[in-house]
């Protein structure tokens, strides 16, 4: 089993808000990999399919982003699975340009509230698939960005992203990050 898990907070007022580009990302896979309903459990709602040959879990924490840790912990434990191999959280990331993707194993918070919280219930080793939503300019502006709906213009380049997010999934479960980030970048840029 993976456990793919995206972020953002509960409820529609905070649903196209780029803390929610996790969440988003989630929403993809599902409707790509024809994975839900989506149910109440682990805190948050979830969805069991497959993804090519890999069993998954669809998770999105109902917890709010601070303690997102909750419910991917209780997801993890539920199904015995070491995080360093079958968790991967996709998660909006402030110091990268818009719609740009880095993945990492393992690494800080960097301030997000978020991911400190899963780190705290399980330890820093999974992986991190960070989607940039671009820096405001000045750290004045930066609650009000991230807090903020998507600009009209960004709406194209996002479905873009999520799309083919969804779509290369299956190497990613196959472990073969690197060409998960090139087969990203070849499809955004044609």
């Amino acid at each position: 089993m993976h456990i793919l898990v995206g972020l953002g907070n509960p409820g529609a007022q905070y649903a196209l808000h780029r803390h929610n580009v996790g969440f988003m990302a989630i929403d993809a896979m599902a409707a790509r990999w024809s994975i839900g309903p989506f149910r109440p459990r682990f805190q948050g709602l979830a969805a069991e399919g497959r993804i090519g040959s890999a069993r998954v879990l669809l998770l999105k924490p109902a917890t709010f982003m601070n303690e997102s840790g909750r419910s991917v912990a209780e997801a993890v434990r539920f199904f015995k699975v070491d995080p360093a191999a079958a968790l991967s959280v996709f998660y909006d990331e402030l110091d990268l340009a818009p719609f740009k993707v880095k993945i990492k194993h393992g690494g800080g918070a960097a301030g997000h509230n978020g991911i400190r919280s899963i780190d705290a219930h399980l330890g820093p080793d999974w992986r991190r698939v960070r989607i940039g939503i671009g820096h405001p300019g000045h750290k004045d502006r930066v609650t009000g960005h991230v807090l903020g709906n998507f600009a009209k213009a960004e709406m194209g380049p996002l479905a873009d992203l999520l799309g083919v997010l969804a779509d290369e999934l299956p190497t990613l479960l196959a472990g073969d990050e690197p060409r998960y980030l090139s087969d990203l970048a070849l499809r955004l840029q044609a």
